[in-house]
Order: structure tokens, then sequence, then C-alpha cells
């Protein structure tokens, strides 16, 4: 599945302030360590912000903070703030009105539903222990990638 490249943002801010939702990270901190534009970071955590999943502290020693329930909040709901996953294709069908095209839409329909899903099964909590596991895995040294 691809996604767009502030998608990914709001997940790596997710992930990293969701660890540890009681401590502060400014946006630089976080564009550091992935290595990302701080601009850009930025208008992801205000519309994180905005959705009521991170909170904004002003001032000296400022920053964000999660402020979301890591073991309900899904990926689903951050993907979807950036881009619709599984969106309906309404009543315009791509495909035509051929029976070849009504059975391509059928099979589009059920991945969209499996992707949906999956996506709304797999909360934050999830997230943080699969990448607990994967900093412990050998193979090299812990590192972040950008999107």
């Amino acid at each position: 599945m691809r996604v767009q490249v502030a998608t990914r943002l709001a997940l790596f801010a997710v992930f990293q302030l969701a660890a540890d939702p009681s401590r502060q990270h400014a946006a630089a901190e976080i564009a550091q360590r992935f290595g990302i534009s701080v601009n850009h970071l930025s208008k992801v955590l205000r519309t994180l912000g905005r959705a009521g999943l991170v909170e904004a502290l002003r001032g000296a020693g400022g920053g964000y903070r999660f402020r979301g329930n890591p073991r309900r909040v899904t990926l689903l709901d951050v993907i979807e703030l950036f881009e619709p996953v599984g969106a309906a294709r309404g009543d315009q069908d791509p495909e035509g009105p051929s029976a070849e095209g009504r059975a391509l839409h059928r099979v589009f329909d059920e991945i969209d539903d499996i992707a949906r899903a999956t996506l709304s099964s797999i909360s934050l909590a999830t997230m943080l222990a699969l990448i607990e596991e994967a900093r412990r895995t050998p193979g090299g040294p812990e590192r972040a990638t950008a999107p």
C-alpha cells in the first residue's frame, strides 16, 4: 500500500509521541530523528492537533504531546486524516457497465474493505510493540528512515 508523504510523516510523529505520552517533543527533534523537513512536519502536526491526537504546548520547552489512547487509536484513524482508504467509487464506475468492469469493481471493493478492516484492527499500542520488537531484532543498528 502506498501512502502520501504527509501520511507517513503523521504516522512517524504519532509513533514517537505515543511511545511516551507524558513527554513533550519539539517538532525539530522529531524532524531530525526521521530526516524530514520541520516545515512539512509542522503542517502535519497541526492536522493531528485539529483531530485531537496531539496537543501543542507553547512557551519555553514547548512542543507536542500525544493526547489519544494508544490502545484505541488505530492506523486507519491517522491515515484517514490525510487520505481516503478504500474510498467508495460512487455511482460512476470507471471500469464501465460491462460484466468485466462490474466484476473488477467487486474485486477492488473487496480489497478496499480488507484494507480498511486491517488498518482499523491495528492500534498504535500494537505498532509500538512491533517497533520495539524491530529495535531488538539483530540485523544492524536501529536507525530511523525517512519517509
